[in-house]
This record gives C-alpha cells, structure tokens and sequence, in this order.
C-alpha cells in the first residue's frame, strides 16, 4: 500500500498552462519555493490548443497595461525559456468588413494612443496594394506591426520546463481531488499520491478554475467553451501578418511552412477532458476563410481541433486576491485570450504571493465584480 507523499513550500499552484507555469518560473526567480500541480501535462490544455496570435491589438483598454508588460516579456523569450517558441512579430491586422468597422477601429486607435500600440489605418488603393491577397469583403483595416505570433504547442510547455529548471516542483496528471484552508495553510491533494501544504494558493486551474474557487465561498458565473480550430496543407507563401475580424468571426496566419492556421466559432465539449470541433462550425469557418483570402478556395483542411476554455460574461479575466480567503490568488477566465498576456499574468500573481501587491493595474479583474449578481424573477 503506497504512503501519500506529503510536501511543504511557500506557493503552491493549481494548473499548469502558461499562466500557472509563468508564475511558478517568476516565483522561482524570487527565490521562494513552488509546487505546481496539473491534471494533464502542463500546456496541454487551452495554453497549447489555441491560434497563436500574440496580440495587443484589439483588447478592453483595462488589459493594455497587463498586455504591454506581457509585450517585453515575450521579447525576451530566448533568455527567458531557452527557445523563442517560433515567436516572431509579424503584425496583427484587424480587418474591417464596413465603414462602420472602420469607424470602429479609428475610435479605438484614439482611446489607446496612451499605449503606444503604433496602430496604423489602412484602406482604399493602399490596403489593395499591400494585400492583393483579401478578398472584396474587406474595405480596410488597422495593422499593429509589433503584434505577431507563436506556437502555443512549443511556448506553453517551455514555460513549465523553465519553471522547472529553476527549481519549482511540478507534478503532472496530478488532478486537485481537495483543497482545504486551516486559516493558516491551504491543503491540496491529489488522490492518495501527494498532499501540498502552504501558505499561498494559486488557482490557475483555467477553465475548472471556478469548481476550486467555489470552495472558498466564490463562485463566478464561468463557463466552459471549446473553440474550433484547423489548419490547412501547406500553400505558397503569400501573407506575413496574423488576421482578426473587427467585431469577431474568423482569425488566421501562415506559419513558415506555408499551412494556414485558422479559428473561430465554437466546437463540442464532450466532457471535462474532451472536446472536438462541430462539422457545421469547420464548415462555416472555410466560408469565411475563402470570402477573406480567395487563395484557399481548393486548399484542403488537413486537420482539425478543439481545446477547453473559460469564459465569464464581461471577456475579462478573473486576476488578483480572493474576496473570501487571505493568501489565495486567482487567475483564471482569460475568455479565450489569453496566450498573449499569460506571462504578465504569471508574474503579477507571483508578486502577490511575494508582497500582496503590484505595480500592474488589476482592479477592472478583481472576482468582486460577481458579487451582486441580477435578480432573476420568475414568471406568475
């Protein structure tokens, strides 16, 4: 009969895709001892399943601050993780399919100009000019020409193994069956394999991430959602830039090979381990992508997939203290966004752990906003 290993450290991690694993490498580097728990293999899950798209561009300008830190952290990659993930800033072009959407773009150029995106407007004979390759749909567009793209396949993962080079303990196919808080020190195990004490918790647990919060008297309204994702056989080069929708719908990019990567829509989430993309869904998703890019009408789909996601109803992710529980963190509902801003998110959270601050503005993402939920009346 096997004896549970039992483990005592200063943080102790649920979840191990890029924002866990990017917080226990910070943690590390600080100097304080870190125990990471996943239930599949680190960056298995939405952190290794996603598009790629490394963007600032576009996001809810209460992000901008986190996103541009997350910018200088993925510039530093190489030093950072050992690899550059296949990071290269290509540019992200948010096209736009009206003058409404133009409108749109040039409103949110101005509300952003503090950041120092460098967004530039693009339409007309000059839009035709430098992307002879989109389709008539397309009037136009805002290009941020430091945005770019990653393989989250190589990223992700290299998080964990950085974290765990450094020194953080991380046990893989470790799924959190208890967590429990004695008021001094938290408690998670997993099955009769391992117990963690310690007197911080950090739940990065994604898209399950509200099953553990709930478990300290917090449950926000999360929900899980399984985008549809598919690449296509290799075609000639013939875009460098990563492409969004203004308004939503299709995003893509070429990667080095030629295949096109490609997403949108949402998928079937068969259980909490599976997800698959929907036959109707891939069919909207070639749609779209021969309507914006004519060059794929005969490119064949070589593969598809899904991945796991957590949304709340605001696309704002859940980061910083818990309401209920000294010593527990949050950071989890990144609402299918978060692969950019990962990093960023990682350290803040370890700067909580450490100081119970940050310089970063994180109160737009603070889980209180969920406290006051609407009344819902019944019918008479």
């Amino acid at each position: 009969m096997s004896t549970i290993k039992k483990l005592q450290t200063d943080v102790a991690i649920i979840g191990g895709g890029i924002v866990g694993s990017s917080a226990a490498l910070a943690l590390r580097r600080m100097g304080l001892g870190v125990v990471l728990l996943e239930r599949d293999l680190c960056g298995s899950r939405s952190s290794g399943v996603n598009f790629g798209g490394v963007r600032r561009q576009g996001r809810s300008l209460s992000q901008l601050p986190l996103t541009q830190r997350a910018h200088r952290i993925w510039g530093q990659l190489p030093e950072l993780l050992g690899t550059d993930g296949e990071y290269i800033r290509s540019g992200h072009f948010k096209i736009a399919r009206s003058e409404s959407d133009m409108a749109s773009l040039e409103r949110y150029r101005a509300l952003s100009s503090d950041f120092d995106l460098g967004l530039e407007l693009i339409s007309g004979a000059r839009l035709r000019e430098q992307c002879p390759w989109l389709g008539a749909r397309a009037v136009g567009g805002s290009l941020c020409a430091e945005d770019g793209q990653a393989n989250p396949r190589l990223v992700s993962p290299a998080f964990a193994l950085a974290a765990q080079r450094a020194g953080a303990q991380i046990f893989e196919r470790h799924k959190v069956d208890e967590v429990a808080h004695d008021g001094a020190m938290f408690m998670v195990r997993s099955g009769n394999a391992l117990e963690v004490q310690a007197p911080v918790l950090l739940n990065c647990a994604g898209a399950w991430a509200g099953a553990i919060a709930s478990q300290f008297g917090e449950t926000p309204p999360l929900r899980a959602r399984s985008p549809v994702m598919a690449v296509t056989e290799p075609v000639p080069h013939f875009m460098q830039w990563s492409l969004g929708v203004e308004g939503g719908g299709i995003y893509c990019r070429q990667v080095a090979r030629g295949n096109l990567v490609l997403g949108g829509g949402t998928g079937i989430t068969l259980d909490a381990e599976r997800a698959r993309a929907e036959r109707d869904a891939i069919a909207t998703l070639a749609m779209q992508a021969v309507e914006l890019l004519p060059v794929l009408r005969h490119a064949h789909i070589i593969r598809t997939w899904g991945g796991t996601e957590g949304y709340l109803p605001d696309r704002e992710p859940v980061l910083g203290p818990s309401r209920t529980t000294p010593g527990l963190f949050h950071g989890f509902g990144f609402s299918g966004a978060g692969f950019q801003i990962g990093p960023a998110a990682g350290e803040v959270l370890a700067e909580l752990a450490r100081d119970g601050r940050t310089e970063t503005p994180i109160d737009a993402f603070a889980i209180e906003r969920f406290d006051e939920q609407p009344l819902t009346v019944s019918p008479t």
